[in-house]
């Protein structure tokens, strides 16, 4: 275990000892590694006696339809793209306690999966990921009460757009597909990231 992980998890068992719900915000970037990081820090919590679970921002993507009807097909992925209520309302069911069920998205149809995903009552650590979770810009920044805790992963931006790039290319995509997506749209959205997110309590800067 790196030696910044391993303080990152020592932090939020410290700050969580208390907790009956403890809510970790993992922000930044499309392409940095969020999805990677909650992933690590969810086994590793595990391995060390905590009830933890993860809770995707990905899975309040509105439905391409309704998209395509506001003309934001093209920019899917954008802050504007995303249902930040339905968030919001299941952030605070989340800290309310017990059961709560959550979407997931499944990347290999384009589209969110209602009650998905199961957040147990006994579950005490929660980690969301997400891009926009810490933005400063409403509605999102209506989310910071919500969390108790606050982590950034902020890449360069010519290691995300590698990054991007190699992530497209693993989909299959063509050169020129590629150049639209991570020149039109995920580079833009990862400037903003990192243009506009409140500082964090914890910084990485590659995961």
């Amino acid at each position: 275990m790196s030696l910044q992980l391993e303080t990152l998890v020592a932090e939020i068992e410290k700050r969580a000892q208390s907790s009956a719900r403890f809510i970790v915000a993992i922000a930044g970037p499309p392409g940095a590694g969020k999805s990677t990081l909650a992933d690590r820090l969810h086994e590793l919590l595990v391995a060390r006696g905590h009830a933890a679970t993860i809770l995707p921002m990905d899975g309040f993507h509105l439905d391409n339809a309704i998209l395509q009807d506001r003309g934001l097909l093209s920019r899917k992925g954008a802050p504007e793209t995303f249902d930040v209520r339905g968030l919001g309302d299941i952030l605070h069911a989340v800290r309310a306690g017990g059961e709560v069920l959550v979407p997931v998205f499944d990347r290999s149809r384009e589209l969110a999966i209602a009650a998905a995903r199961c957040i147990s009552p006994d579950d005490r650590i929660i980690l969301a990921e997400g891009n926009y979770l810490l933005l400063d810009q409403k509605p999102w920044s209506l989310l910071a009460p919500l969390f108790d805790f606050t982590v950034m992963v902020s890449p360069t931006i010519n290691e995300l757009e590698r990054r991007l790039v190699e992530r497209w290319k693993g989909f299959g995509m063509a050169p020129d597909e590629i150049a639209v997506k991570v020149g039109g749209n995920d580079l833009p959205n990862g400037r903003l990231v990192l243009q506009h997110s409140r500082t964090a309590d914890f910084n990485i800067d590659l995961f």
